[in-house]
């Protein structure tokens, strides 16, 4: 695959119109929107209607409002048969698309041939007020309605509110806007911006203790008895009980995730698995009632009555004895529900209130724009993208309008989150609306992740985001996306301290989930998280949440696995380079830095209290050196690191296959010996090092007693030389005998590790 040129997917630094970059001056009482660029529309409100004349012959009317401007109609519904309607709706007009000079709001009579008019009311643009929050809105007032003539009519008035403003007025985000003109009535709540607050994750924690007074259907044959814990279509087993009577006994564990409000209630089902599952009993716990925690504290433990219900002649019957079982059920809010992964979080905190630590700043973001985005869809025979935006920070995400059919779409949408750890991310991601699209499903366009850490207080960075996507053809540009992002800090001195403390709260380390625990519990979290979105109006759809909260990414890939491999290798690279600079030095490359560095080896030895501070002065020294070249853009997606740019068709299949795969059984065979392949190349490297650590320990383990005889006899000779000798002698002489001169270096292996590679390893009891 040809690599594709990295100017096209680097970052872009931008200067846009906006009054928080200090470059432009706007209009100072817009300045809570100081970091998009403002966006002149003319609003109209049309609140209702009174006494409008009859039209039909029954005597009555069905009145809706138009709202002509130049080319642009807005439509309010219709009422049957009611004289006195009220609408209270709002048309936004964009001012850079107005080409009239009047603004004309007709009111008329739905008809099933041909709508009748009723009458008129029309404003010069001229003479409309400009309203700027934070004043009170503008309003409505009532005005008599006028004939085609311009006449005033006996019966018949119309209350309305008519002003100009920017989209920082509150009636922007639910108004009907005129570059949606083309979207029926019904459509229009689809495309509306919207604000959307996560669920409240909690831990359920079942603690399964024991049961008594089982009553099995065969009393003569020992009972395998566990529990069965449901909640929604989360289900866990604990183990079979080891003891194998009617009172087992458990003391296990089992955690789930819940959402406020709590719609499910835990279902416990004592089951014998050794008699075909037979139930012996269960219990309905609605989550209201369970006791919260926020700390470690134990909770009371309570015996629950089992119900069982025996069948005899057909007919149900409720057992007389009850049996019992003895739980201890909490809500754990001393955890964070992780719904992202840990490497880019953008909550951190513990679901109780109670132990939340106060805020340290507030993150501002502004969606300005995108350009050259790539056609997602077809309509009327060509490309078109009706493209909206989703920011996600913390539990609260933000959805920008849809601009319909257009590859420049502009928003000028500002948004605000408080922020209470500073190594957090902020995602914001691109999507095409496809519900104006016969319903399908929204298509990602591309996403962009910000580290709160990586910005520097109150600076605004303007920057032009590349939207990448990997497709099964190869990693591609969908276009650019257009961002203003500040972060300001209320509290430093909090702020600084945030570096000292855990990542996550206390309970993850008091009392830790296990590794499987944690992504099973995370991904019912975002099983969750992405219904409960998805019943909002608009709805988030699934596919969106699960894009912005990388659902996919625990999943196998050949080219994620060569990315982390290649970052590992430039990891090490630096400990690499200073062994290389050491053997350079030892080799006398450059004798006068071999000598530098046998006079600081003599400094160092002889005055050994110099050690630890000579190496922070010299880590202090670096640090300073290379504030000179600090990042001075914010980080963005990097198709190299990804390794997107070098990876060839067959493994971006078997990126994007399903899971279980959908693949034919020849390319089935094909990925699994190149799976095969890559297993034992890793296979080789753990034998190698596991051979490197059992040669380690058989030092003093007699398996080869004459090696073992050598080593000791070493140390003891060691010892006592160190004893007679001052240290400082020794590592003097040691220092020059490996900083010694080429001339008395031999290339044959030395003598310590050639006797190191000679000892015994479990290689040779391996089959």
């Amino acid at each position: 695959m040809q690599r594709p040129p990295p100017e096209e997917f680097a970052l872009k630094e931008t200067a846009p119109k906006i009054a928080g970059s200090g470059k432009y001056v706007g209009d100072k009482l817009t300045s809570t929107y100081d970091l998009v660029e403002q966006m002149q529309y003319l609003y109209v409100r049309v609140a209702k209607a009174k006494d409008l004349p009859p039209k039909d012959v029954t005597g009555s009317c069905d009145p809706y409002v138009e709202v002509k401007l130049g080319n642009y109609k807005g439509i309010t519904r219709h009422f049957e048969k009611k004289s006195n309607p009220e609408w209270d709706h709002v048309f936004a007009f964009s001012q850079d698309r107005i080409q009239a000079s009047f603004v004309e709001i007709v009111v008329k009579d739905k008809d099933v041939v041909m709508d009748d008019f009723i009458g008129r009311i029309l404003f010069e643009l001229i003479d409309v007020p400009k309203r700027v929050p934070p004043d009170s809105p503008l309003a409505p007032q009532w005005y008599k309605l006028e004939d085609k003539k311009g006449e005033k009519l006996k019966h018949g008035e119309i209350m309305l509110a008519v002003w100009r403003g920017t989209q920082a007025d509150e009636c922007f985000s639910d108004a009907w806007h005129s570059d949606a003109a083309t979207v029926n009535r019904e459509g229009v709540s689809k495309i509306r911006g919207k604000v959307y607050l996560s669920p409240k994750l909690w831990y359920v924690r079942v603690n399964v203790i024991e049961c008594q007074d089982l009553i099995p259907s065969d009393r003569n044959k020992p009972v395998e008895v566990s529990v069965k814990v449901a909640l929604g279509n989360q289900a866990f087993r604990t183990q079979i009980s080891p003891v194998k009577t009617i009172n087992p006994i458990w003391n296990e564990d089992l955690v789930f995730v819940a959402a406020e409000p709590f719609e499910e209630a835990l279902m416990l089902t004592v089951e014998d698995r050794g008699n075909k599952d037979e139930i012996l009993g269960k219990c309905l716990l609605p989550l209201y009632s369970v006791h919260r925690r926020w700390d470690n504290k134990a909770v009371h433990s309570k015996w629950h009555n089992l119900e069982k219900h025996t069948v005899i002649d057909g007919e149900k019957k409720e057992a007389k004895f009850a049996s019992r079982i003895h739980l201890r059920v909490c809500l754990d809010g001393g955890y964070h529900v992780l719904d992202e992964s840990t490497n880019y979080s953008s909550d951190l905190r513990p679901t109780a209130k109670q132990i939340w630590k106060p805020s340290i700043g507030i993150l501002e973001l502004g969606i300005i724009s995108a350009k050259g985005l790539s056609p997602m869809k077809t309509r009327d025979g060509r490309g078109t993208t009706d493209a909206f935006c989703v920011a996600k920070y913390g539990n609260k995400w933000v959805r920008t309008r849809t601009i319909i059919d257009s590859f420049s779409p502009t928003w000028n949408e500002q948004y605000t989150w408080e922020v209470f750890d500073p190594c957090t991310v902020i995602t914001i991601g691109a999507f095409d609306n496809g519900f104006l699209h016969k319903g399908s499903n929204d298509s990602r366009i591309g996403k962009v992740r910000i580290r709160l850490s990586t910005l520097e207080t109150e600076r605004v960075y303007t920057h032009s985001y590349p939207l990448i996507a990997l497709h099964t053809s190869g990693v591609k540009k969908m276009g650019e996306v257009q961002l203003a992002v500040r972060f300001s800090c209320t509290s430093y001195i909090n702020m600084l301290h945030k570096y000292s403390q855990p990542i996550l709260p206390k309970m993850h380390y008091v009392h830790p989930l296990s590794m499987s625990q944690t992504d099973r519990l995370r991904h019912h979290a975002t099983q969750i998280v992405s219904t409960r979105l998805g019943r909002a109006e608009p709805p988030l759809r699934r596919e969106v949440v699960e894009y912005m909260l990388d659902v996919s990414s625990h999943l196998w890939s050949v080219r994620r696995s060569k990315a982390n491999f290649f970052r590992i290798v430039n990891v090490v690279s630096g400990f690499v380079g200073l062994i290389k600079w050491f053997d350079s030095i030892c080799h006398w490359t450059n004798p006068l830095t071999t000598l530098l560095i046998h006079v600081l080896f003599v400094i160092l030895i002889l005055s050994p209290e110099l050690i630890l501070p000579t190496t922070f002065l010299y880590l202090f020294v670096v640090g300073i050196w290379r504030y000179r070249r600090k990042p001075r853009h914010p980080p963005h997606m990097d198709i190299r690191l990804s390794h997107a740019d070098a990876v060839n068709f067959d493994e971006l299949d078997e990126e994007f296959d399903t899971f279980p795969t959908s693949k034919g059984p020849h390319v089935v065979r094909m990925r699994y010996d190149r799976l095969r392949s890559i297993g034992g190349r890793i296979q080789t490297v753990a034998g190698d090092l596991a051979t490197q650590g059992e040669r380690f320990h058989s030092l003093l383990s007699w398996r080869d007693p004459r090696a073992s005889a050598l080593f000791v006899t070493f140390c003891l000779v060691t010892a006592i030389v160190l004893y007679v000798i001052p240290f400082q002698v020794v590592a003097l002489l040691f220092v020059f005998y490996v900083l010694r001169h080429p001339r008395f270096r031999t290339k044959l292996p030395s003598m310590p590790a050639s006797f190191f590679r000679r000892l015994p390893s479990g290689a040779d009891s391996m089959l």
